[in-house]
């Protein structure tokens, strides 16, 4: 009768219960930690901070700086006078007493580690909180990250600027030792009569060497002001920079979201027709490049685009044959390509040969 009266769910019935019952036994030993308040390697190890300066739990501030003052004097290895009392001969203190007075005055003069320190005494049981405190304020910087991340993008957008200005300078040199745009510049200058004032004489009369200069100056500013460079040697803008474009990064985005959304609404439900604009971004977008590198290309270029219809996609991936079948046919009648060929065949890459092509 007592066999039929014995539960379901007993251990014979359920493999599983007597796991069950052994599971706390199990993970005691991994989840026991002692529940002493002082645990060595956080603040002044084993010894009490309040003990190693001589004050009690309601000290103030100044209490904790006059007793840090007078055991510093004591204790400092450069400072120590003997006392009576210390023993013969006067032996001065180990450096570590002067460390652990100097760590329990770090820790007790600021009022959020204070704070911690106080909590960890009076709740020991919270083993790994107090770690996690403890290491969180010593590893924190010192300096507010904030202050950092805006130091870095100004000397960034600053860095850009400069460089920016130095390939547009190059840009602009390289451009005024070219005839076509030399000899155009030079034309427009004398028309302007600038290039007469640069060869006044009189009072102010120049050396050819200051005229030479001069009149590059003009060609170059005529050049500047008469020639749109697009792409990577373009004019720098303040508003290209990276300073710039993170404080206009929310801006950007809901432009970005508005216009996502006029064309999902113009083009997907309405089924409007692209517009010039609409079909170079597609076509753009399907060559994958950057705006800067697409607005760099000739309109003559883009014109070709436009005609071949190339934001279709059937119509682009037919380009692209072509475009590649135009590539391997120049490689083919390049020379040097010829010999890279005929060297490969020959020699190999993993050979060793003296030829000198």
């Amino acid at each position: 009768m007592a066999a039929r009266l014995a539960p379901r769910g007993g251990p014979g019935a359920d493999g599983r219960r007597p796991w069950l019952l052994l599971a706390p036994l199990l993970l005691a030993p991994l989840l026991a930690r002692p529940a002493e308040a002082l645990v060595e390697g956080l603040y002044c190890g084993k010894r009490d901070c309040y003990e190693v300066l001589g004050v009690s739990r309601s000290a103030s501030k100044a209490e904790i700086a006059r007793a840090y003052r007078q055991l510093a004097r004591r204790y400092h290895p450069d400072r120590y006078r003997p006392e009576p009392g210390d023993g013969p001969g006067g032996a001065p203190p180990s450096a570590e007493a002067f460390l652990l007075v100097a760590t329990a005055y770090e820790t007790l003069k600021d009022e959020e580690t204070r704070k911690d320190y106080d909590y960890m005494l009076d709740h020991p049981e919270e083993y790994y909180s107090h770690y996690y405190h403890y290491y969180s304020r010593r590893l924190a910087p010192k300096v507010d990250v904030r202050v950092v991340i805006l130091v870095s993008v100004c000397a960034i957008s600053v860095f850009q600027y400069f460089s920016w200005w130095n390939s547009y300078n190059k840009a602009i040199s390289y451009l005024a030792t070219v005839p076509k745009y030399r000899i155009q510049a030079t034309e427009i200058a004398r028309e302007q009569g600038l290039l007469k004032k640069a060869k006044e004489r009189g009072k102010n009369k120049k050396s050819k060497e200051e005229v030479r200069d001069e009149e590059e100056n003009i060609i170059k500013n005529i050049i500047k002001s008469k020639i749109d460079i697009k792409g990577g040697y373009q004019k720098p803008r303040v508003q290209d920079l990276l300073l710039f474009q993170v404080i206009l990064a929310p801006f950007h985005l809901c432009s970005y979201i508005a216009w996502y959304c006029r064309w999902v609404y113009n083009f997907n439900i309405k089924g409007r027709e692209y517009g010039e604009e609409e079909r170079l971004y597609l076509i753009r977008k399907s060559m994958k490049m950057s705006q800067s590198q697409f607005d760099s290309l000739e309109d003559h270029q883009k014109e070709t685009f436009l005609q071949r219809e190339l934001w279709i996609k059937e119509n682009y991936e037919v380009y692209k044959q072509e475009q590649e079948e135009e590539l391997k046919k120049k490689l083919a009648n390049d020379p040097r390509w010829k010999r890279y060929r005929r060297w490969m065949k020959n020699e190999g890459p993993g050979r060793l040969t003296f030829v000198d092509d």
